[in-house]
């Protein structure tokens, strides 16, 4: 979306926003149709996430951390309901068949005596091991954004059956050893990913040329999506599944119409809620208060679902750190501000006087003094939600 808004013409983005605000309320009644229908189904096992919607603030533990007593510090904080831990697969199993799950043994171990719930956040996609890329189709791009930011590594093609069948015998493992956990309750649907969780791809024109090299496809990359959320459904009954940024980063060669994007959402959307019924989450992982608005849609989007099904944010980055941090943040030189800013941002009604269920914020603002009274301000405004 960042990038499709840069390239357009003053017109053309206006006519986008408007496209989009028209689809916020198809979204709303294609979705409401799609959840009565589930409630119509057989249930799966949906028992813990009956009784206990993900909800409150929760921490971001971010991946190639080694300050255990930090987060230990972020997991006992009690402003904090949840733990959001983000990991590379390469990093828990660089050699296949043998996984190190000491540094998630560690948190579920302190959120179980906590009475915080978790959610896993697995990065495969560039971070996927060697192994796991090995004899698949991948090309070399660079890394988009976050840690390594403009690094040129391996990625996967998002369909390859051999790096799928490898992405999905990795979360069997997760399952047999985590899935009986009273404190799991979410995981992030990925696997046709590149640098996180998120529905995102590289995506500049040279990124384009590639992919269309690649036989690059929509119906492949959603055919891909659909077949992980049949597996994630399968493999972890009892838990949530939360799809972040829904969409389709490539929409593949010829001139587009501002809807089309729209219309991909929406279809994917329903696409997952007919799967995963209730247990389906939507999430945006790129909240923040500052000058940069062109994401505001994306945020709109998923917030139009809320009260529907379960809806959260994560924040773009922590507040504290240099001043860039504070300014993307919402106030430069401030960075409580700034979170609270961010917060205020994440935390508006839809149309319904319906807000998201949760807000992700990074350790590093859940650990700094100064932010105490920020999160018990933000704690406060999930008692009062109108479910």
């Amino acid at each position: 979306m960042r990038s499709m808004l840069k390239a357009l013409t003053a017109t053309k983005v206006f006519s986008l926003v408007i496209g989009v605000a028209a689809g916020f309320a198809f979204a709303e009644d294609t979705l409401a149709d799609e959840i009565d229908q589930s409630a119509k189904r057989p249930a799966r096992s949906q028992s813990s996430t009956e009784m206990f919607a993900p909800s409150g603030l929760v921490v971001v533990l971010p991946p190639g951390r080694e300050k255990e007593q930090k987060e230990r510090v972020a997991i006992n904080n009690p402003y904090i309901s949840g733990v959001a831990v983000q990991m590379n697969w390469r990093d828990i199993e660089p050699t296949e068949g043998q996984p190190d799950w000491s540094r998630l043994d560690e948190i579920f171990s302190a959120a179980e005596s906590t009475n915080k719930w978790v959610q896993l956040l697995i990065f495969p996609g560039f971070f996927a091991p060697e192994w796991a890329k090995d004899g698949a189709q991948s090309d070399l791009f660079p890394i988009q954004y976050g840690p390594g930011a403009g690094t040129i590594e391996r990625l996967p093609m998002p369909w390859d059956q051999r790096y799928l069948t490898r992405w999905f015998a990795f979360l069997k493992e997760v399952s047999a050893k985590y899935g009986q956990s009273r404190a799991f309750k979410m995981i992030a649907a990925d696997g046709p990913t590149s640098v996180s969780a998120e529905m995102t791809l590289p995506n500049k024109p040279q990124d384009h040329k590639k992919w269309l090299s690649h036989s690059y496809t929509v119906e492949k990359y959603i055919g891909a999506w659909q077949q992980v959320f049949h597996v994630y459904a399968t493999v972890f009954p009892n838990q949530c599944i939360s799809l972040s940024g829904p969409g389709l980063p490539v929409l593949g060669s010829g001139r587009k119409d501002p809807g089309e994007r729209m219309r991909a959402k929406l279809k994917i959307v329903a696409q997952a809620s007919a799967i995963l019924g209730r247990r389906l989450v939507l999430q945006w992982s790129d909240l923040h208060a500052g000058r940069t608005r062109v994401e505001a849609p994306e945020r709109d989007f998923v917030n139009s679902y809320s009260g529907r099904i379960i809806t959260g944010f994560q924040m773009r980055c922590a507040a504290e750190g240099d001043s860039r941090a504070s300014r993307a943040m919402g106030a430069e030189g401030d960075p409580a501000l700034a979170l609270r800013r961010s917060i205020n941002e994440g935390m508006q009604p839809n149309n319904r006087g319906q807000h998201v269920n949760y807000l992700e914020i990074y350790e590093r603002d859940v650990v700094a003094e100064e932010m105490q009274p920020v999160l018990r301000y933000a704690a406060s405004l999930f008692q009062s939600n109108p479910r």
